[in-house]
C-alpha cells in the first residue's frame, strides 16, 4: 500500500511538472520565432518558416527580394514559379522532417539546380531554405555565406568543414564531434548542448544526409528563456519512462526513457496496439483510468516488440490541460520480475509433480507388494502343469511391469535409493556400448568420443546407465530412416554461473555428456514440457512418457543438470553436466542380497514384523511363517515397542516399514536397539526418503529392501541377515 501511495504521489507531481513545462514552452515559442528570424535574416539564400499546413510565417531578406511578401500564403504557391508541382515535393520533405528532424532534396528547375532543405524547429513548425547549387557546393566555402552555424562530417564522425558562424561560437577549428557536443550520438531534430567560448549553449540539431558519405549538420541556438531538456520539468529528459495519452488512448508523446523501453512509436498509435496481456480490452482500462476508477493502479503488460520479449509495469494517471482530460502513463521494466516469476512457477510445478509422483509411487508399491505377494503364495500351491498356473504367472509378470513403471516415477521424484560411487565415465560407457549397439539396430550408427583427460564423477553406475539408454532409445526412435547417434564426453570448467533454461549451473568443474542425433527434432513449444511425466511427443502406444522424466530425476538426484537443444528437421542434443571429482577410494558397502533361496532355520528364529498396511503385513507374515519363522506382528512403531517390553522375548530380526503414522521405522528401531543391540534390521519402503542418505541404512547391521518385493526376496533377505 505504501508503495502504491508513493507511486501515486510521484504521478501527481509528474503531471504538475508536465503542465508547467507546456506553459513554459508555449511562452518561449514566440521568443524562439524571433530568434530564428534574427539568425536567418542575413542568409544569402531564401528562407521561410511555415506551420504544419504550409502557411508562411516569416521570410528573410533574400526571400523577400526574390519572391516578394508572401505572408499568409502557402509555400506551395510561392514556389510554384520556381518548379512544377511543388506541392508533392513539399509534402514529401515535410513528412520526412517530421520523422527524422530534417530533410533535403536536389531539384532541377528552369534556372538550374537548386537544393530545397527543411528542418523541424518545433511542434508543427518548419524552417525551409532554397539555395542555388552554384552558390555553395556540399561542404565547400559557399557555406561561409550563411549565418546558421554548420559543419560537414564523415561517416566516422571526423569534422571535414566548419563555417565561420560555427567557428565564432566554438572559438577554434576542431576535428572531432566530441570537442563540440557534450552528448553523443546526435539526434536530428532534438536539442544538444555545445561547448562555446561563452560556456555551454543549447542548440537544435538538424542533420542532413549528403553525397559520398558526408553529412551536413546545422545548429539552431535556443534562446535562454526556453525550457532546457535537462530541466527537471522537461518531459523529454525526465529519468522516468513516460507517455502522454489522449482521452481515446492515442499516444501523443513518448519521452526518451520510454523509447528506450518500447522502441520508436508512430504518432497517434493507440495503447491497445502496443500492449497485450491485461485480460480485458485495453481501451476499457484507459476509459476507467480517464474516469478515475482505476487511476494509479499498476498493471504488468507484455509489450508488442518483435525483437525481444519485454514486460512493463504500466500505471495511468489522469490530468487536465486546457480543459481537456488526458493520461500520463508511467512505465517500468518488469521483464526480470516476470522471468523470476516464470522460474518460480516452473520450479513449483516440477516440485508439485515430483511430490505427486512420489506419493502415488509409495501407495502403488504397497498395492503391488500385496498383489505380487499373494500371487506368490498362490503359485506355491500350483505346479507348472496346473491350468491356473499360467494365469498366476501373467498376474506376476504384469505386477513386475507395474513395479518398473512405478520405479520410473520414483526416479523423477528423486526418492529412489541411489548407491553413488566414484566412477570413470569412459569405462562405464565402454561397458555399455555392446548393449547400446543392440538397442539402436542396424540402420543407426553409434559413435563414442571421450576427452583424453576426463575426470571421474560420483554417481550410481546402474542409474546413470539407465539415463544414457533412455536418451539413446529416444534418439533411435527420432530417426526412423537411420542416421548417427553421437555420445561425447568432455571436461568443462565454468568460471561463472551458467544461466540457461531458467536454471543457473554454479561455477566449477564438470564432466559434460552430450547425446546428439540427426532425427526429426522437437518443436520449440514442446521443449519446456519434455521432462514432465507422461508427456511424450511419440504417437499413442509408442511410449509411456517416463523416459526423459526418469533421466531428469536421476541427474538431478545425482547433483547434475540436463538440457535439451533441438532444431526441427535437423536433430536434438541432450547435454548433461555432472560435478567432476578426484580419484578417491571409497569403502564398498555390502550389496543387497540377491533373491536366492537359503535353507531356513525353521522354528528357531523370531521375527518382529512392523507394517501399517494390513495387506502387506498379512502377506509378509504368511511368507515368513511358511519358512518356519515365528512372527510377531505390529501395525505401528508404538505397538512394536510395547511388544519388546517383554524381556523374556528373544527377537532375531526386525522387519519394519520406514514411513508409518506416528513414529517412523528408523526412530523406533534406534530406540529398540538400545536394549537389543545385536538385532538385525530389514527396512522396507515404497521409497527411501531422506533417512537413507546416499543409499546407506540409518543404523548398523541393517539392510534396505525396496517395495514391491516378492516372497522369495523377503525370505532370502531375512535369512541373509541371520547367516
Amino acid at each position: 500500500m505504501m508503495v502504491l501511495l508513493s507511486a501515486g504521489g510521484s504521478l501527481v507531481a509528474l503531471a504538475a511538472l508536465m503542465r508547467l513545462a507546456v506553459r513554459r514552452q508555449q511562452a518561449a515559442r514566440a521568443r524562439m520565432n524571433d530568434q530564428i528570424a534574427a539568425f536567418i535574416a542575413h542568409d544569402a539564400s531564401p528562407s521561410f518558416t511555415t506551420d504544419a499546413d504550409g502557411e508562411i510565417g516569416f521570410q528573410n531578406r533574400a526571400a523577400l527580394e526574390r519572391f516578394g511578401a508572401r505572408g499568409g500564403q502557402t509555400l506551395t504557391r510561392a514556389l510554384g514559379e520556381v518548379f512544377a508541382n511543388p506541392g508533392a515535393v513539399l509534402h514529401r520533405l515535410q513528412n520526412k522532417a517530421a520523422a527524422l528532424g530534417g530533410a533535403r532534396e536536389d531539384l532541377v528547375t528552369r534556372r538550374g539546380h537548386v537544393r530545397l532543405s527543411v528542418q523541424q524547429i518545433g511542434a508543427g513548425a518548419y524552417l525551409w531554405r532554397l539555395e542555388d547549387m552554384v552558390e555553395r557546393p556540399l561542404g565547400g566555402r559557399g557555406a561561409e555565406t550563411i549565418s546558421l552555424p554548420m559543419l560537414t562530417v564523415s561517416k566516422s564522425g571526423t569534422i571535414l568543414f566548419m563555417n565561420e558562424a560555427l567557428r565564432r561560437i566554438v572559438g577554434e577549428r576542431v576535428r572531432t564531434l566530441d570537442r563540440i557536443f557534450t552528448e553523443l550520438p546526435l539526434r536530428s531534430g532534438e536539442e544538444h548542448e555545445i561547448a562555446s567560448t561563452e560556456g555551454p549553449m543549447r542548440c537544435v540539431v538538424a542533420e542532413l544526409e549528403g553525397a559520398a558519405g558526408r553529412n551536413e549538420i546545422y545548429l539552431l541556438p535556443v534562446s535562454a528563456g526556453r525550457a532546457s531538456t535537462h530541466d527537471p520539468a522537461s518531459f523529454e529528459s525526465l529519468p522516468v519512462a513516460l507517455m502522454r495519452l489522449a482521452g481515446d488512448g492515442r499516444v501523443l508523446a513518448v519521452n526518451r526513457a520510454a523509447r528506450g523501453l518500447m522502441g520508436q512509436i508512430a504518432p497517434d498509435t493507440r495503447l491497445a496496439e502496443l500492449f497485450e496481456g491485461l485480460g480485458r480490452p485495453v481501451n476499457d482500462w484507459v476509459a476507467d483510468a480517464l474516469a478515475g476508477r482505476t487511476e494509479r493502479r499498476p498493471e504488468v503488460l507484455r509489450a508488442r516488440r518483435g525483437d525481444r520479449e519485454v514486460f512493463l509495469q504500466v500505471t495511468l494517471s489522469r490530468f487536465v490541460e486546457e480543459g481537456r482530460a488526458g493520461l500520463i502513463a508511467v512505465l517500468s521494466d518488469a521483464t526480470q520480475l516476470k522471468t523470476l516469476e516464470a522460474q518460480f512457477v516452473q520450479s513449483q510445478k516440477m516440485q508439485a509433480i515430483g511430490q505427486l509422483a512420489g506419493g502415488v509411487a509409495h501407495d502403488f508399491n504397497n498395492l503391488l507388494t500385496a498383489i505380487s505377494g499373494h500371487c506368490d503364495l498362490l503359485m506355491l500351491r500350483h505346479d507348472k502343469g496346473d491350468p491356473d498356473y499360467a494365469d498366476l504367472d501373467q498376474i506376476s509378470q504384469n505386477a513386475n511391469r507395474a513395479a518398473s513403471l512405478v520405479g520410473q516415477l520414483l526416479a523423477f521424484s528423486r526418492k529412489q535409493t541411489l548407491k553413488p560411487r566414484i566412477i570413470d565415465l569412459r569405462d562405464t560407457l565402454s561397458d555399455l556400448t555392446h548393449l547400446l549397439n543392440r538397442l539402436v539396430g542396424e540402420k543407426v550408427r553409434l559413435s563414442l568420443t571421450h576427452a583424453p583427460d576426463l575426470r571421474p564423477i560420483r554417481a550410481d553406475k546402474r542409474q546413470l546407465e539407465q539415463v544414457i539408454m533412455n536418451l539413446v532409445v529416444n534418439a533411435r526412435d527420432a530417426m526412423p530412416g537411420g542416421g548417427e547417434i553421437r555420445i561425447e564426453t568432455d571436461g568443462v570448467t565454468l568460471l561463472e554461473d551458467l544461466r540457461r533454461d531458467r536454471v543457473a549451473v554454479p561455477k566449477g568443474d564438470y564432466v559434460v555428456v552430450k547425446v546428439t542425433d540427426e532425427g526429426t527434432g522437437i518443436a520449440p513449444d514442446k521443449i519446456s514440457k519434455i521432462f514432465e511425466p507422461f508427456y511424450t511427443t511419440k504417437r499413442a502406444g509408442e511410449g509411456t512418457g517416463l523416459g526423459l522424466s526418469t533421466a531428469y530425476g536421476i541427474i538431478k538426484q545425482t547433483g547434475g543438470y540436463i538440457f535439451c537443444d533441438s532444431v526441427l528437421g535437423s536433430g536434438t542434443c541432450f547435454t548433461i553436466y555432472l560435478p567432476a571429482h578426484d580419484h578417491v577410494a571409497e569403502p564398498e558397502h555390502d550389496p543387497e542380497p540377491p533373491p536366492a533361496e537359503h535353507p531356513a532355520r525353521a522354528g528357531n528364529a523370531t521375527i518382529l514384523l512392523v507394517e501399517d498396511e494390513a495387506p502387506v503385513r498379512a502377506f509378509a507374515s504368511r511368507a515368513l511363517k511358511l519358512r518356519g519363522y515365528t512372527v510377531f506382528e505390529a501395525d505401528c512403531a508404538e505397538e512394536a515397542l510395547r511388544i519388546l517390553e517383554d524381556d523374556t522375548l528373544s527377537v532375531d530380526v526386525f522387519v519394519t516399514d520406514v514411513i508409518m503414522p506416528g513414529m517412523d521405522g528408523p526412530t523406533w528401531v534406534a530406540e529398540a536397539l538400545k536394549a537389543r543391540p545385536n538385532t538385525a534390521v530389514v527396512f522396507v519402503s515404497g521409497y527411501a526418503e531422506d533417512v537413507f542418505s546416499e543409499g546407506r541404512p540409518p543404523v548398523p547391521n541393517s539392510i534396505f529392501l525396496p517395495k514391491p518385493f516378492s516372497l522369495s526376496e523377503l525370505t532370502a533377505t531375512v535369512q541373509n541377515m541371520m547367516s
